[in-house]
């Protein structure tokens, strides 16, 4: 019998919260044999280490990746580059995350494993057309990151300039170190993201799902910190050809998005990918080329009989909408239970109440009204919050749900019946058609039954009755809890699930005209 050594076949290992997944990372990478290849959001190296296999050898993940360079590892890693005009902060965090992976393959010296880090941003361009329509805010925008970087001290200026090669280039810099807006050309605009979370070892593991890597996105099962500070997500270990998939898929997609070559047959991987529409004037946004993850979606909801079971960040696409309620009419015994977070991250934590925010709200609620419509009593949309009241000093508005802080849902997770899609994807329109997405489906049924059994779980008390998991009765379940819990004071609720807060976001929501739905 052929011995695999680490990477023997397994059954896929999933994981909930970043308290379950980042170990298992860091031992995948310790794991590794030959070479890794990766491609991720946000991948910070100081991020800490958490497994005592990866606390042998340092503190944080630069000393990680410099272990692993020193045993001859092969490292490719691609980091999300974004659009500096609309997400300035994560642009400048890709650039720093950069410089510190450089500066490990230094530390690991001569002699050492290969590391290929480079930051890479969706290439397709917003048209002249809409960029004139918005300019007003475009320039708003601009004009923010200057004000931000002339109230820092001049050190510190420098260092972001350097970190934020996209925002420098909009910028004039005066005598004095100051900067202003350049006011001519108009700023182009990337509205295309590789938003992927996808690591492969020696082309025979597979990670993949939801989670990137830093310290904002570090929380464990008791969600037991300040609400900002939360973060609920799912994440999958799968061994076998699926690997092998995605490494071709890593190799490829910078240039199928870029229009340098067709798409390549991804095999098992799932994925969302686009590149340049072909009208220059008037395009918005990307064109799709590739809808796996969508159509996989599309195939599980039309084969659905009994129980539907959806965790995501965002549910705004009409199409899937649409999909769930054909089905939810031909089939009078399927239900659906939707968890998704009381309110989006960056309005519940950062207070970006802006046109973006306000529209992404009114698609979902539109959505979700749709689907109330369609499945009535069969429906159960719920958040989660923790079981405590606020301090006084959080503020009292979307970070809050029935009086306790949010639990911040981020995880994309999509079960019907026997199969299962965990990817990086929402359902959402920018997720199913612009931005680049990996993810698997699973169909083995004791692995299906036994995730969504644990998914379900992670939100109930730990002594329920099989009521709550059972197609027939799980909704009506869910609901009834929900609705308990909404009603008790925060300390001496059961469990984390509360009802969505449905009203909340149509009041906010707002529908822009000329915006298309897969922007948000």
């Amino acid at each position: 019998m052929r011995d695999d050594g680490p990477f023997s076949t397994k059954a896929p290992q999933v994981f909930i919260t970043a308290a379950e997944a980042y170990p298992a990372l860091e031992r995948a990478f310790l794991e590794a044999q030959t070479e890794i290849v990766a491609s991720f959001l946000v991948f910070d190296p100081e991020t800490r280490l958490r497994s005592a296999e990866g606390l042998a050898v340092g503190e944080r993940w630069f000393d990680l990746i410099v272990h692993c360079l020193r045993r001859g590892i092969s490292i490719t890693l691609t980091l999300s580059d974004f659009d500096p005009i609309a997400r300035a902060a994560l642009h400048r965090g890709t650039w720093r995350s950069l410089r510190l992976l450089q500066a490990a393959a230094e530390v690991a010296g001569p002699g050492s494993g290969r590391l290929s880090a480079s930051a890479a941003r969706h290439p397709a361009e917003t048209g002249t057309l809409p960029r004139v329509l918005i300019s007003p805010l475009i320039m708003a925008r601009v004009l923010r990151s200057a004000n931000w970087l002339n109230r820092q001290p001049p050190e510190v200026r420098a260092a972001a300039l350097r970190d934020m090669p996209g925002i420098a280039a909009l910028m004039v810099v005066k005598a004095d170190g100051r900067v202003r807006p350049r006011l001519w050309p108009l700023p182009r605009l990337f509205p295309g993201t590789h938003h992927q979370k996808i690591a492969v070892f020696d082309r025979r593991r597979l990670y993949v799902g939801g989670l990137d890597l830093n310290e904002r996105r570090y929380d464990d099962q008791g969600h037991d910190r300040p609400a900002a500070e939360t973060w609920h997500d799912v994440q999958v270990l799968v061994d076998g050809p699926v690997a092998a998939d995605a490494a071709r898929h890593l190799q490829a997609f910078q240039a199928v998005t870029a229009g340098q070559m067709p798409p390549i047959d991804t095999g098992q991987l799932l994925v969302t990918l686009s590149r340049q529409r072909g009208v220059p004037l008037v395009r918005f946004g990307p064109k799709p080329i590739v809808q796996s993850i969508f159509d996989a979606h599309c195939a599980a909801i039309a084969g659905a009989q009994g129980l539907i079971y959806l965790e995501t960040q965002y549910f705004r696409d009409i199409k899937l909408t649409r999909a769930l309620c054909k089905v939810a009419q031909e089939k009078p015994d399927l239900g659906l239970i939707l968890m998704l977070p009381g309110a989006p991250e960056e309005l519940a934590f950062d207070g970006r109440d802006g046109l973006d925010s306000q529209l992404g709200e009114f698609y979902q609620a539109r959505c979700l009204r749709h689907l109330k419509r369609a499945f009535g009593k069969r429906l159960f949309i719920g958040s989660a919050a923790q079981q405590r009241r606020a301090r006084k000093q959080q503020r009292m508005g979307r970070d809050l749900l029935a009086k306790a802080p949010l639990i911040y849902i981020h995880a994309k997770v999509s079960v019907f019946d026997h199969v299962a899609i965990i990817s990086s994807a929402n359902l959402n329109g920018r997720s199913m058609r612009w931005d680049t997405e990996a993810g698997v489906q699973l169909d083995d049924p004791q692995t299906v039954a036994d995730m969504r059994r644990r998914c379900m779980a992670h939100w109930l008390p730990e002594a329920v009755d099989a009521s709550f998991f059972a197609p027939e009765t799980a909704v009506a379940a869910w609901r009834g809890l929900a609705l308990s819990n909404a009603g008790r004071a925060p300390e001496a609720r059961q469990g984390f699930v509360l009802p969505y807060d449905l009203r909340a976001a149509e009041k906010f929501g707002t529908a822009v005209p000329f915006l298309p739905p897969e922007m948000v």
